[in-house]
Order: C-alpha cells, then sequence, then structure tokens
C-alpha cells in the first residue's frame, strides 16, 4: 500500500478557511455501525451516556511561525517543532540551504535565533535568545504556525487553541478539538460522559506528506506523549473511549503498548489492534496523510464513501472543517 491509495479529490472550495463563529455549530457526520446520518457538534451529548469517557489532547499551540533578517537583510522563516532545553529547539528553516551553521537571524530587539546543526529531513537545531524569556518573546514576535493550505488571515489566533489548552508546546492544534466549548463538555457530562486529557505534542509529521511510493518505508516523526495514570485507568473502567481527534487516538494507543509517557513512533494502520478507543472524533484530513491511514484502520475502507458523502452535501474540511464520530470496525480492519 502507497499514499496514491488515500487519495481523494478535494476541491479547493470544500477547505474552510476560516473557523465558525459558534465553534460547536462544525456539522458531524454520524456513523456508529448503523449508516451515516447528520448532525452538528452541539448535538454530541446525544451520543454519549453512562460509562463513557471522553479523552482529549490538552496541549497549547506555540506562535511558532518566526520571520527573521540576516545581518544581511535576507528574510528567513523558522518554523518551531518541538523544544528540548529552555532556548533550545527543532525547527523548520527556510530556505535552509541558504542558512549556514551559526548565523544569527533577528526578529527584533527582543529576539535573536542562532541556526545550528541539520538534523535531517529539512530541520535544524535552533537557540532563541529572548531577554524577556522564550515564551514572552514567542508572544510578541511568533506567529501562529496555521497550516500551509490556509491562506487568510487568522483574526482570532484563540480560535486555533482548544478552550482546554494548557501547557505551549505545539506546532500545530489538535485540530478536532477547535469544535469543543465547556459548555458543550458540561452537557457531556450531564449526559453521563466523564471527561480525562492527556498530552501529546503535535509535531513534524502534521506539515510532511508521505514521501514514499510503500507505506513499509515511511517512519513516523517521534513525538513527546504524557497520559496521566487518572486517564489511562479511567479508559480501562470505561463503557466506551471516544477519542477527540487522531492525535488523542495515537496517545492512547501508544500508552497502551510502551507506558503512559514518553515518546511515540506509532505508525497506526492497517491492520492494527485498537486496545482502548472505541469511538474517534475527528475532522476531513488531507489527501495521501497519515491520518487517513489511521482511519482507514479505524473503520476500515468506508472512509472513502463517508468522504464522498461529505463532499457531496457540501462538508467542511481539513484544520477549520466540520468533523464526524465514527466507530471502531468490528473484525475487517482489526487484528
Amino acid at each position: 500500500m502507497g499514499p496514491d491509495d488515500y487519495a481523494y479529490p478535494l476541491p479547493e472550495a470544500a477547505i474552510a478557511q476560516q473557523p465558525l463563529a459558534d465553534r460547536t455549530a462544525a456539522r458531524l457526520l454520524v456513523d456508529l455501525g448503523h449508516g451515516p446520518t447528520h448532525h452538528q457538534v452541539c448535538d454530541l451529548p446525544q451520543f454519549l451516556g453512562p460509562g463513557d469517557l471522553l479523552v482529549v489532547n490538552n496541549t497549547r499551540v506555540v506562535p511558532a511561525r518566526l520571520k527573521l533578517k540576516k545581518d544581511s537583510g535576507g528574510a528567513v522563516e523558522v518554523l518551531l517543532l518541538e523544544q528540548h532545553q529552555e532556548t533550545q529547539w527543532e525547527a523548520l528553516v527556510k530556505p535552509s540551504r541558504r542558512v549556514a551553521p551559526g548565523t544569527v537571524l533577528h526578529a527584533g530587539p527582543g529576539l535573536t535565533v542562532t541556526v545550528g546543526e541539520d538534523l535531517g529531513q529539512g530541520r535544524r537545531q535552533v537557540t532563541l535568545d529572548a531577554s524577556q524569556g522564550v515564551m514572552a518573546a514567542l508572544n510578541e514576535y511568533g506567529e501562529m504556525p496555521l497550516p500551509p493550505y490556509l491562506n487568510t488571515v487568522l483574526e482570532e489566533p484563540d480560535r486555533y487553541q482548544t478552550v482546554y489548552a494548557d501547557r505551549p508546546a505545539s506546532a500545530a492544534a489538535p485540530t478536532a478539538g477547535l469544535h469543543l466549548t465547556k459548555e458543550l463538555l458540561r452537557k457531556c457530562q450531564e449526559a453521563g460522559a466523564q471527561i480525562e486529557e492527556l498530552e501529546l505534542v503535535v509535531g513534524l509529521d502534521t506539515f510532511r506528506p508521505v514521501m514514499v511510493d510503500n507505506l513499509d518505508d515511511h517512519h513516523m516523526h517521534s513525538e513527546a506523549f504524557a497520559v496521566p495514570e487518572k486517564t489511562l485507568d479511567a479508559c480501562h473502567q470505561a463503557r466506551r473511549v471516544i477519542a477527540v481527534g487522531t492525535t488523542t487516538v495515537r496517545a492512547l494507543e501508544s500508552a497502551a503498548r510502551q507506558g503512559n509517557t514518553g515518546r511515540t513512533e506509532l505508525f497506526i494502520r492497517h491492520p492494527f489492534d485498537f486496545q482502548i478507543v472505541d469511538l474517534m472524533l475527528t475532522n476531513y484530513h488531507l489527501p495521501r496523510s497519515t491520518l487517513l491511514v489511521m482511519l482507514e484502520a479505524f473503520i476500515g475502507p468506508k472512509w472513502r464513501s463517508l468522504y464522498e458523502i461529505a463532499l457531496e452535501q457540501n462538508y467542511r474540511f481539513l484544520s477549520f472543517g466540520d468533523a464526524m464520530l465514527v466507530a471502531k470496525s468490528q473484525g475487517e480492519n482489526t487484528q
């Protein structure tokens, strides 16, 4: 199997360029094994009940895109991917080949970035020198690292954060969670569902398409994750575990295999034995992406018919688009 097996026609007009004013007004295509039905995210509580557990990824997006200048005046863009020490980060540098190790880049009087060694796959080590502290400097000089298919300015940067976002760490938002509000989560609890959190730091694979012809040759970039014991215990006791987003799925299934904290390179693809997750709330993903590969592992080949329905019904796709709630296939796609 290769990336072409996960291709589908995605018209540019189907890509949502702006978030809806009401997070919960997004449309929700639901298929829990009895055929698809059309709803809105605000209807989510009606699909939950006592014994259900809703798990969310509480990572917070760093304003990680920096537009910098060399001493010569040349423009360089740095996208911070992951913090390794207080001032040292892994980053994408553009144009990387024109930036020699040791080059100092300037954002303004309060922040300079020194570009270090090549880490492979276009990644560089960079060191930030910020007189006011790194996070304060990023809040002043950085921009939200919106995906490249979004070509409009985001008027409210907080719309690229979940309402429960906590520690600033990620280079992209766990976008399925962007639909949820505190009021909607309260209604989910009133329906009987428990809510727990975890953290997976969203990194490089969000920005990188599959570049190999055979998925056996694709290497997932490692991401840091932490699943609290309280969350893992709740998963084992739950009637059903509903993961909000693919990053939550990856964290939970990694925890089931290697412990509740660390780094994961888990590539979820058919056939895959899902040990924790029963339902997934997820957005519509780019063609040829590892996220579609995960979706097929979860629900089988019917992802294609659901995507066709969504396109025919003018659902909005990708980060600021609509969502789907799907149940794990019982047999056709698991070990």
